[in-house]
C-alpha cells in the first residue's frame, strides 16, 4: 500500500527515463579494500539493521554536452545483497542542462520518480526502516520546503547493510557516467538509532581500475562526511 504525507503524484518511470536510459541504482559491484565502480559512502555490514537515516544537500550538477548521472540516498541492503531498499535525489545532465529529482526504488524493482520539488542547496533527509514482517517504509523530506512523501513497501531483504550513498547509476550495459556534482555533504547519518560510527562502517571510495570517480572523507562525529567527484 502506498502512504503519502502528501498528496504527492508518483511517476512510474525508470530514473533518467527522460534522457533514454532505463539507469538504476543498483547493489555494490564489488567492495574491496573499501572502493566500489558504482558507490561512494559510508556503510554498515553485519545484519540485524532495522533503520537508517541521513541528510545531505541536494549538489549541483556542473554540466557539459555529455550525458551524466549521479545520485544521493539512504538505504538498507546493497553491500553483500542483491536487494536494495533505498530513497534518494538524483543531479544528471543532458544536453549541457541539469536535472534534479527524488526517487524510491526496491531494488531489483525499477526506481519509481516523485513529484517531490528538488533544487540545488536543498536540504534532505532520508530515512528506512524495516518492521518484523518485511514492510519497508521509505520516508524523503525536503527540509528546505517542508514537503514529504512517504510509502510502504512488501520487501524480501536481509537487511545486512545500513548506507548512505552518492552513487553512479547504471544500465544494462554497466555504470554509467558520473555527473559532476562538487561535494555531497551528508550528515546526522544514524543507524537503529545510534551514529553510523559507532558500527565499524566501511568507508567507500568510488573506483574504476585506476581512476578514482569519488572519494569519501573521514566521518565527522560519527554521523557526518562528504563525498568529492574527482572523475566521469
Amino acid at each position: 500500500m502506498l502512504g503519502s504525507m502528501l498528496a504527492v503524484a508518483l511517476i512510474a518511470l525508470p530514473a533518467a527515463a527522460a534522457h533514454g536510459q532505463a539507469a538504476r541504482l543498483a547493489p555494490i559491484k564489488k567492495l574491496t579494500q573499501s572502493t566500489s565502480s558504482n558507490w561512494a559512502g559510508v556503510a554498515a555490514t553485519g545484519g540485524g539493521f532495522t533503520n537508517v537515516t541521513s541528510s545531505w544537500t541536494q549538489p549541483t550538477a556542473s554540466c557539459t554536452s555529455a550525458t551524466t548521472y549521479s545520485s544521493f540516498w539512504v538505504g538498507l541492503d546493497g553491500d553483500g545483497s542483491n536487494s536494495v531498499e533505498q530513497t534518494g535525489t538524483s543531479a544528471d545532465c543532458s544536453g549541457g542542462s541539469p536535472s534534479y529529482y527524488a526517487w524510491y526504488e526496491m531494488y531489483p524493482k525499477y526506481p519509481v520518480n516523485l513529484a517531490l520539488a528538488v533544487r540545488p542547496g536543498d536540504s534532505l533527509t532520508g530515512s528506512v526502516s524495516v518492521d518484523s514482517h518485511g514492510r519497508y517504509t521509505l520516508t524523503l523530506r525536503n527540509n528546505t520546503t517542508g514537503l514529504s512523501f512517504s510509502t510502504t513497501q512488501k520487501g524480501h531483504g536481509s537487511n545486512y547493510s545500513a548506507e548512505a550513498i552518492a552513487e553512479a547509476p547504471s544500465s544494462r550495459s554497466g555504470v554509467l557516467p558520473l555527473t559532476n556534482f562538487g561535494t555531497a555533504d551528508f550528515s546526522g547519518t544514524l543507524v537503529n538509532g545510534q551514529p553510523i560510527g559507532n558500527l565499524s562502517p566501511d568507508r567507500i571510495d568510488m573506483v574504476s581500475g585506476t581512476v578514482t570517480k569519488a572519494q569519501t572523507s573521514q566521518l565527522s562525529g560519527g554521523t557526518a562526511f562528504s563525498v568529492t567527484w574527482k572523475h566521469s
